[in-house]
């Protein structure tokens, strides 16, 4: 029987939105805050993406300084209260590095995106793939697959690319470079969860710097087969539950079908060899056992997408300003990485004087394309200034720009390259979104954001 791909249906809209992970949410909301019509296909049956599949905490907001500043908010704010007003959220001071984190129950996030996305009219499409892009122009054709529908188009004047793998600036051939082409890839890392650990005994045994001990023993001894010498394991809003970033898979490729797979069965592998480990060796987790894994293995970075500027670590080391930013960031470089010895380590690497760099929009911008953007973990960037510039806050930052930028270039007759940027960042200002820290206010005019 020879197989043909039936359409059977066909959508239009305004912006389309591939990926609805805290990027694409974000894009989504801010662009249905216009007067188009704007749809989000989503492979998952929820949205949130890595902050709803695997992890619990927001990073990005705070800078990791000695006095933390705040350097993001407008829409990622809003998700925040709305949590927060749910009882969903507490801080974690910066016990890792990364500055102050915003501790959330992702499976009530789930929820709150839902009710962003509806209330703000977004079309939703879960349980939506896409697998192909067809007549590149004005008005763009999307070809998707639900097993309700099976193959259907979704026809756009805008499109979002949010994807995580810029699956649609791969099928639509916008160029971009491959994690471990030219440089190894980050590690990739199936997180879990454990209930019926009591913090109080962990904390009284010596806390973080003891699991950091004990773990680097084991690996040492080799009393427990641990990838790697340290990792995390904090407190969750739920009492007495912890989660996990430890697991480490390297040496796969998460775009090959058989890497990703044997990836997914080697992290699963390496939850319970942990869940052993902190059984057996860690106070307060003898009658700890794991209550969930993420939803898939977390994948760090695959293909990052060449834009019209490519944010590079220079720019991040030097606190650089441009006159096009869309949002601020002063995470580190944290690259999860193969060690020399064979095992997995993290390398970080801090903004001096704990300072801020300002991303410019021509990093959500692919090169040679008119009418998309590119947002979350496939935006333009070299690897080093990647592994700094990918935190959930900065990610839903980049979402928000996007969406608003898709909307403006509607209003205005526009293409991606030419956006009014002042337009641009006046209606992120107004929305509450950071793009200056207060000092460097002090030293800027409306024309250009640095007074040299």
């Amino acid at each position: 029987m020879t197989f043909k791909a039936a359409i059977v249906k066909t959508y239009q809209t305004d912006i389309l939105v591939i990926g609805a992970g805290s990027a694409g949410a974000t894009a989504a909301i801010a662009a249905a805050k216009g007067k188009y019509k704007v749809t989000l296909a989503e492979r998952y049956g929820f949205p949130g993406g890595t902050s709803t599949q695997m992890l619990d905490t927001f990073y990005g907001f705070f800078t990791p300084s000695e006095v933390p500043k705040k350097i993001v908010g407008g829409i990622p704010d809003q998700i925040v209260n709305a949590l927060n007003t749910s009882g969903n959220i507490f801080l974690r001071p910066n016990t890792y590095g990364a500055g102050t984190g915003v501790n959330y129950n992702p499976e009530k996030l789930k929820q709150v995106w839902d009710q962003f996305l509806v209330r703000s009219g977004v079309q939703l499409f879960y349980h939506t793939t896409l697998v192909g892009v067809e007549g590149i122009g004005e008005t763009t054709s999307c070809v998707f697959f639900n097993k309700g529908y099976g193959f259907f188009k979704i026809c756009a004047k805008r499109i979002i690319d949010a994807s995580g793998d810029a699956d649609y600036c791969h099928w639509a051939g916008i160029p971009y470079e491959k994690a471990g082409d030219l440089e190894a890839g980050q590690s990739m890392t199936t997180t879990f969860r454990m209930a019926n650990v009591a913090h109080e005994v962990y904390e009284a045994s010596g806390g973080k710097r003891m699991l950091k001990e004990k773990m680097a023993a084991a690996y040492k001894k080799g009393t427990h087969p641990l990838p790697r010498k340290e990792g995390s394991a904090h407190e969750m809003c739920q009492p007495k539950c912890i989660s996990t970033v430890a697991v480490k898979v390297v040496d796969l490729d998460p775009l090959d079908v058989d890497g990703i797979t044997k990836a997914e069965i080697e992290g699963r592998r390496q939850a319970f060899v942990f869940e052993d480990f902190f059984r057996a060796e860690v106070p307060g987790y003898e009658n700890a056992k794991i209550i969930g894994l993420s939803h898939q293995i977390g994948v760090r970075e695959t293909r990052r997408v060449y834009g019209e500027y490519r944010l590079k670590k220079e720019d991040c080391m030097t606190a650089q300003d441009f006159d096009d930013q869309i949002f601020l960031c002063g995470a580190p470089i944290e690259d999860h990485r193969k060690s020399e010895n064979g095992g997995s380590e993290t390398f970080w690497q801090y903004i001096p004087n704990g300072g801020t760099y300002g991303v410019p929009y021509g990093t959500i911008v692919p090169k040679d394309s008119f009418n998309t953007w590119v947002v979350g973990r496939c935006f333009s960037a070299t690897h080093d200034a990647h592994a700094s510039c990918r935190s959930m806050a900065q990610t839903m930052s980049m979402g928000q720009a996007a969406g608003i930028a898709a909307a403006l270039s509607l209003d205005m007759d526009q293409n991606a390259k030419n956006i009014d940027i002042q337009k641009l960042q006046d209606t992120l200002l107004g929305l509450g979104a950071i793009l200056q820290t207060p000092e460097k206010q002090a030293n800027t005019s409306r024309d250009g954001w640095a007074k040299n």
